[in-house]
């Protein structure tokens, strides 16, 4: 594709809601060290790893994503593959998440998200695949080997992810909505059983959801992260301490662990207040709405449904973090795509803005003299 009509045809608009989403995460993280060390550490890493993540989202508008269609199941294999690896290295925090080789770190279910997705996009293709109730036993089972591995691990914020996906892209594909109403109801009907299975932090964090102490009460060790958070944000009150100023000097009240991640949104809350919460709503949404703007105006059903399941993917994670940082939903340490701390989340959401740029710049199918033929590159 030439230069100009790259540029010409560059969803800009997803370009631009993402890198101010990168530069409101590099404030917080910096308001995060303002508060603790304030040796920068963090700051400069997240910097360096939007390099990467900008360089690896620009490369993978270049090739014709149809060329990803064709090893998108060797690409899901390999995002299992790595789910497997993480129990061959020793657990950090009491948890099989990383990959360590010396100082790089790779945390696989980051990646295995968009994988899950490219590879359920290209089954779904094909009509015969899923308009019969047995057709949807396999993708039912391609998404549970990445779940189970995951809550293993465990991570119970991400393995959320994956059933919403599922059912917002068998749905997208056109899915008889009886047979998806018989997944959903034989989901349900394992819900005890998934109970039974996971740990007691696991628990904790599901029952301190309906036991929220008032602000007077000393909140217990299970409620105390959900606590500190909703603390956190109210510092900032309705115009946030860069505007009004810091209202208390006791480093104790700023207390919250893992500001920079899986609480960054309660840190914008606390920094630029209601405005600033609401801006990052604002270009969620606006990402949101151009990625579904894409799966409409695209013929091809590959990269339809692919366009579909980025575009569930962002809304879901953002949905269940900033539920969780304002006590409507469990506290389950799950980070704000683009704009909490960590290389991997941030290579991860990368990729799948890459993909759904690259779905952007080819539209897909056209009528010319050879009917239905598929077009690449239409300058």
């Amino acid at each position: 594709m030439k230069p100009t009509a790259w540029g010409r045809r560059l969803p800009w608009s997803i370009v631009a809601a993402a890198t101010i989403l990168v530069g409101l995460g590099w404030l917080a993280i910096a308001r995060v060290e303002e508060l603790t060390d304030g040796s920068g550490r963090l700051l400069h890493q997240q910097m360096a790893f939007s390099t990467i993540a900008l360089v690896v989202a620009l490369l993978l508008t270049i090739p014709h994503y149809q060329l990803l269609c064709r090893f998108s199941y060797v690409l899901f294999m390999l995002a299992i593959v790595l789910l497997a690896a993480v129990y061959f290295f020793p657990p950090i925090n009491k948890a099989h998440r990383w990959i360590r080789l010396g100082p790089v770190g790779l945390q696989p279910s980051e990646l295995a998200k968009v994988a899950y997705v490219l590879a359920l996009a290209r089954y779904l293709m094909y009509r015969d695949n899923y308009r019969r109730l047995r057709g949807i036993l396999a993708p039912l089972g391609l998404t549970l080997v990445p779940v189970l591995l995951i809550l293993k691990e465990p991570d119970l914020g991400t393995s959320l992810i994956f059933l919403p996906l599922f059912f917002v892209m068998l749905f997208a594909a056109g899915a008889k909505r009886s047979d998806l109403a018989c997944v959903a109801l034989a989901g349900m009907l394992v819900l005890p059983l998934l109970w039974t299975e996971m740990s007691l932090d696991q628990k904790s964090r599901i029952t301190a959801l309906f036991d929220q102490p008032p602000p007077s009460r000393r909140p217990s060790d299970e409620a105390y992260h959900l606590h500190q958070a909703k603390r956190f944000r109210a510092m900032g009150s309705v115009w946030g301490s860069f505007f009004t100023g810091q209202p208390s000097d006791d480093p104790a009240a700023y207390r919250l662990p893992e500001a920079q991640s899986d609480f960054i949104f309660c840190v914008l809350g606390e920094r630029f207040g209601l405005p600033g919460m609401a801006l990052v709503l604002g270009l969620f949404a606006l990402l949101v709405w151009r990625a579904l703007a894409i799966a409409q105006q695209t013929r091809e059903p590959f990269g339809r449904l692919l366009a579909t399941g980025i575009a569930t993917l962002f809304a879901i994670q953002v949905l269940i973090h900033t539920g969780m940082s304002v006590g409507l939903l469990p506290i389950t340490g799950l980070s704000l795509p683009l704009v909490s701390h960590g290389g991997s989340g941030l290579l991860g959401y990368a990729v799948a803005l890459g993909l759904l740029l690259n779905v952007g710049l080819r539209p897909g199918y056209e009528v010319t003299n050879e009917p239905f033929r598929y077009v690449v590159e239409r300058d």
